[in-house]
């Protein structure tokens, strides 16, 4: 067998414990949040069975009936004029950046270097539709006013996640969003946000859904990431920007048949799972607190960090300084010997040796008392 062509073991141990994991999470009896993972066939289908509430209402083709229903009331809760249903929000994002620098002339892109399309879309932005990012800043934290004022070139859009997910889920305050986007307008940028976990937001912002979103002249959302849905994303701004999205949809190869089925679980997400996400965040705050507790009651871990501190949003990090398959395997073993899931998958950042984790508190994680991540964590270090 030549070289490079055999099995790779260590792709091979991957898989073994990306699997242990669900099996552990699905039989778990305690866990902060559902995995994503763990969802089987049958499952979704039985629950998508029950959300339809007129069963004999006709099916969606080419994003009528039930998806037009999704738009308008995303657009509804959002304050926009109208709102467009995507397969993916990567789809919607770059097409709304596109359309923006039709709009404006300029080409070119203000974000930061851990948002999105930088991190997750291979360069999506500049090898399919021609754009150019700038940094107003390196830091893993969002962009101030003054750093975006610094900018030494024209560009045209604005583009902030909020929050940033690969910083720590992390929001600006209310002034210091506002400054940045009258600096942009100063600049004569338009603003695009991505929202894809805006829905929870509003905690820390204390304002409403369309109070944040009238800051920005677009903003898409995920219908999977905090409400649970199958899949999609919508793109939400003004008449005319949604109608000339929806075009370049079509020519992206986003005018998707039927689609039902995701539109269906999105309705139902924003039904249920909406109203729920301020206290989920609220027990975030709890859960992250009692972690910083528990790690530092434990001699055993020389350093430790829950970042933020207080969470911005229903989701954090926590980081550890260990080789991230210890630590994986120590919360996989901790799941499979005790029936509770307190970390998931661990991964290696900055220094070797020192990793990191996502933790997300959703409606299992709800029960949890200060006591219940004590002991979680004393189980989890005794695994290390």
């Amino acid at each position: 067998m030549g070289a490079g062509t055999g099995p790779d073991p260590q792709a091979a141990g991957a898989d073994s414990v990306a699997r242990r994991l669900v099996v552990a999470g699905r039989s778990a009896s305690r866990k902060l949040s559902h995995s994503l993972r763990e969802a089987t066939v049958g499952e979704l289908l039985a629950e998508l069975g029950g959300l339809a509430l007129d069963p004999d209402e006709p099916a969606d083709i080419y994003g009528d009936g039930v998806v037009e229903r999704l738009e308008r009331r995303v657009a509804e809760l959002l304050g926009t004029e109208d709102a467009a249903f995507f397969p993916t929000g990567t789809m919607a994002q770059q097409i709304a950046l596109r359309c923006w620098a039709g709009r404006t002339g300029n080409p070119v892109v203000a974000l930061h270097p851990m948002s999105h399309p930088e991190v997750w879309e291979g360069g999506a932005l500049s090898v399919v539709s021609g754009l150019r990012t700038v940094h107003p800043t390196g830091e893993p934290r969002q962009p101030t006013a003054s750093e975006l004022a610094d900018l030494a070139e024209p560009f045209g859009t604005l583009m902030l996640e909020l929050p940033l997910r690969e910083a720590g889920f992390l929001l600006p305050s209310w002034a210091e969003l506002s400054a940045v986007v009258d600096t942009a307008r100063a600049r004569d940028a338009v603003v695009h946000f991505d929202g894809a976990r805006l829905w929870e937001s509003t905690v820390h912002f204390g304002r409403s859904l369309p109070e944040i979103v009238a800051l920005a002249d677009s903003v898409y959302v995920s219908f999977y990431k905090s409400l649970g849905g199958l899949s999609g994303a919508a793109l939400a701004g003004s008449t005319s920007l949604v109608a000339e999205a929806r075009v370049w949809r079509h020519r992206y190869g986003g005018q998707i048949f039927r689609q039902f089925p995701a539109a269906l679980s999105a309705l139902a997400g924003l039904e249920r799972e909406l109203p729920r996400l301020p206290s989920y965040v609220a027990k975030a705050r709890t859960v992250a607190c009692a972690l910083s507790s528990a790690f530092a009651a434990a001699p055993e871990v020389p350093w430790f960090r829950v970042h933020p501190e207080v969470p911005h949003t229903h989701q954090f990090q926590v980081w550890l300084p260990y080789d991230a398959d210890r630590l994986t395997e120590a919360g996989v073993r901790l799941a499979e010997e005790t029936g509770t899931v307190l970390f998931r998958r661990w991964s290696p950042d900055g220094p070797p040796g020192l990793s990191v984790t996502e933790v997300e508190v959703t409606q299992p994680g709800l029960s949890w008392t200060e006591a219940d991540v004590a002991e979680a964590v004393r189980g989890f270090v005794a695994r290390l």
